[in-house]
């Protein structure tokens, strides 16, 4: 390799079309009716929605596929495709394949480093929403944002 020169990266912005579009989100119901497919998961999957100034979505990125009770998240797999579709708010979710919505301590962790690194990048959190057997906890009805 020439060491006068660095290799040149070019991120693309991919859109697979996976999943039918729905209107602004007006409060955590509509988005956990959306993303209801989560409950039925035998694995914890974290997933983020990307919204627009007046929370419409531009889309959504599946972050991670865990086992039953943990899925890891890295920070920095959240926030990659965060920037790259431009988006100005964001929401967390998640599902819990044994149906209890009650969060753990490490969602909670999770939430905080989030917030914090959404706070740091410009990027409004919106919510975290933990999705189970027909229901759904929401951090931000609950004010644990």
């Amino acid at each position: 390799m020439n060491p006068k020169f660095i290799k040149r990266i070019v991120a693309h912005y991919v859109r697979e079309k996976d999943a039918p579009y729905f209107g602004p989100i007006r409060d955590p119901g509509d988005v956990a009716e959306k993303f209801k497919f989560l409950e039925i998961c035998d694995r914890e999957v974290f997933v983020t929605l990307h919204l627009d100034q007046g929370n419409r979505p531009i889309c959504w990125d599946r972050v991670s596929v865990g086992s039953v009770n943990e899925a890891c998240v890295n920070i920095r797999d959240v926030f990659k495709t965060v920037l790259l579709s431009n988006a100005v708010k964001i929401i967390g979710l998640h599902n819990h394949p044994s149906g209890r919505v009650q969060p753990s301590r490490e969602d909670q962790v999770l939430t905080k480093k989030l917030v914090e690194m959404a706070n740091f990048l410009g990027v409004k959190f919106l919510d975290h929403l933990i999705i189970g057997e027909g229901a759904y906890f929401s951090f931000q009805e609950h004010g644990l944002l």
